[in-house]
């Protein structure tokens, strides 16, 4: 089992329903969608490598 840290995370009305729309268009839930958003984000500016990503996972 991974280990995740949870915070609280504040925005406004409009934006949390388009992120929620977005999630249900891809079958996910809104925390899974800020999820992808966030890791997709760090591998696409190279701040975390794919290798770190399979690492990360094998980790209890």
């Amino acid at each position: 089992m991974s280990s995740k840290k949870n915070f609280v995370l504040r925005m406004d009305e409009a934006t949390f329903k388009i992120l929620e729309k977005w999630a249900a268009d891809e079958f996910r839930s809104v925390n899974g969608q800020l999820e992808w958003i966030i890791e997709k984000a760090l591998k696409d500016s190279g701040r975390k490598k794919a290798e770190q990503d399979k690492t990360d996972k094998g980790k209890t």
